[in-house]
C-alpha cells in the first residue's frame, strides 16, 4: 500500500514558480550549500563528465566546461529558466546509469518519498558514480518555532516541515544502497530584525509550508508570532543546520570491508604483545 503523502506536490510547484522571479535575492542558504558541496567535490581526484543538478532552482550551479549538466526542478519556472526538465525527485525521468555525478542542494527536505528518491539517484548513477546532497536538517529554525508556539498557544498547527537529523540521513543513504556513505552537518546562524524579513526569505527561496492540510495563520496569531520573534527591539538570531550527504554507487573497484572471520590474529594476542 502506498503511504500517504505529507507534502502537496501542486503547492510545492506553485511556491517554486512564485519564487523563481526573484530567487537570486534570497538564495544565500542554497549558495552556502552549493559551496559546501563543491568543497567536497574538489577533494575527489577524478573527472566527471555527465552530471545531474537535482532541484536546480535558477541553474546557477557551475561545474566547469568539462562537465555536461542536466537539470531538473519541481517548478516549471525554475526548470524553464535553467533549460532543464520539470519533475519530482522521487519520480525521476532518467534512465539507469545516465550520470556519473548527481548533486542536489536545498530540496530533499520537501520530498514525499525521500528513501525512494535516494534509491532513484543511486540507480541513475553509473557504477562508482558520486552523489552529493545538502538540505536543511533537524534543529533548524528554533526561534521561528518558538514564536509560532507563542502565537498559537491553544491550538498550534503544523507549519514547519518535519526535519531529518544527521544520523537518520546516513541511515537513508545506506538503505538506498549507497557505498561509503557519509552524512555530516554545518551550522548557519542568521540575524533578522523582524519576522517579516525571515518570512520574505522563506517565500523567496521556496521554503514555505507545503504540507498537505496546511492552514493559514490568522491576523491575531501572526501579530503574536511577530511580537514573540523579537524581544525589546533586538535582532532575532535564527539557526539552520545544513546536512550534507555523500554516497557512491556501488562498484567492485571500491574498498570492501573484510569478510567476517577472515582475521589472521586474535585481539587477545595483539593485546598480550603490548603488555
Amino acid at each position: 500500500m502506498t503511504p500517504p503523502e505529507i507534502f502537496s506536490r501542486s503547492a510545492r510547484r506553485r511556491h517554486r514558480d512564485r519564487a523563481a522571479k526573484h530567487f537570486a535575492d534570497h538564495a544565500f542558504v542554497r549558495e552556502m550549500m552549493v559551496e559546501g558541496i563543491l568543497e567536497r567535490l574538489a577533494a575527489v581526484r577524478r573527472e566527471f563528465h555527465d552530471a545531474l543538478d537535482l532541484g536546480c532552482f535558477d541553474g546557477s550551479l557551475d561545474l566547469g566546461p568539462g562537465t555536461r549538466v542536466a537539470r531538473l526542478d519541481a517548478g516549471f519556472g525554475f526548470a524553464r529558466a535553467a533549460g532543464g526538465v520539470q519533475g519530482d525527485e522521487d519520480r525521476l525521468p532518467f534512465a539507469d546509469g545516465s550520470f556519473d555525478l548527481v548533486i542536489s542542494a536545498g530540496v530533499l527536505d520537501q520530498v514525499n518519498d525521500l528513501p525512494g528518491a535516494l534509491t532513484l539517484v543511486r540507480r541513475v548513477l553509473r557504477p562508482d558514480g558520486l552523489f552529493l546532497g545538502a538540505f536543511v536538517g533537524a534543529g533548524s529554525l528554533p526561534t521561528l518555532r518558538a514564536a509560532l508556539r507563542a502565537g498559537e498557544p491553544d491550538r498550534p498547527a503544523a507549519r514547519l516541515h518535519p526535519q531529518i537529523d544527521v544520523r537518520s540521513a546516513g541511515d537513508l543513504l545506506m538503505r538506498a544502497g549507497f557505498a561509503l556513505p557519509v552524512a555530516d552537518s554545518e551550522a548557519l546562524d542568521i540575524g533578522y530584525g523582524d519576522l517579516g524579513r525571515l518570512l520574505a526569505d522563506l517565500r523567496g527561496s521556496a521554503s514555505t509550508n507545503v504540507l498537505v492540510g496546511r492552514q493559514p495563520l490568522g491576523r491575531a496569531a501572526l501579530a503574536r508570532t511577530a511580537a514573540a520573534f523579537t524581544t525589546d527591539g533586538e535582532r532575532a538570531r535564527e539557526h539552520l543546520s545544513l546536512v550534507y550527504l555523500t554516497g557512491w554507487a556501488p562498484d567492485a573497484s571500491q574498498p570492501q570491508p573484510a569478510r567476517r572471520g577472515s582475521a589472521t590474529a586474535s585481539l587477545a594476542a595483539v593485546l598480550k604483545k603490548t603488555d
